[in-house]
């Protein structure tokens, strides 16, 4: 007998992760229509002001901290599919990665902006991208402050496919 999570799942089956049977499956997208799509994802590491003020003057050790995440958020929106089940290899046309330093709050901004046309949307890409920058700098980072705090990735806004626009609703 299904329980009404799997109803609701079997009725929504096109667009589900699931099969009728409840089995794991990649949605089919090729009935969509190719549309631009943009992300926009967003997120942030706190860190000392030591720290900050070394990656700020680019003295850390390892070398040039937003570099090197830039490149590797760059990377991880190309290689999604390989990262989190059942995501489409997509043909990614635009990867951003920009970085806004806040001595104030003693952390980095983190933006991520992925786009392309085609079938399905590029947030989980750019979700990917900011988590793995800000990975790269805490890598990068970690001998001069094992305490900072990785926080507050989430989308930003979307554009494209057809559920629309979304933006978030405290950037209004």
């Amino acid at each position: 007998m299904n329980s009404p999570k799997m109803e609701k799942m079997t009725q929504t089956k096109e667009f589900s992760h699931f099969d009728q049977a409840g089995k794991a499956r990649m949605v089919d997208v090729s009935q969509k229509s190719d549309t631009v799509r943009q992300a926009v994802a967003g997120g942030v590491i706190h860190m000392s002001p030591e720290c900050l003020q070394l990656v700020s003057n680019a003295s850390i050790a390892k070398g040039d901290v937003l570099g090197v995440a830039r490149l590797a958020g760059i990377m991880a929106a190309k290689k999604v599919d390989e990262l989190i089940p059942l995501t489409h290899p997509l043909p990614i046309t635009k990867a951003d990665i920009d970085f806004s330093l806040d001595a104030e709050k003693s952390c980095i901004e983190i933006t991520a902006t992925v786009g392309m046309t085609g079938k399905t949307g590029v947030e989980m890409e750019a979700l990917t991208a900011v988590s793995i920058a800000a990975l790269t700098i805490y890598d990068m980072c970690k001998a001069v402050d094992k305490g900072m705090v990785i926080d507050h990735i989430r989308l930003l806004s979307k554009s494209g496919g057809k559920s629309g626009t979304y933006v978030r609703n405290d950037l209004k």
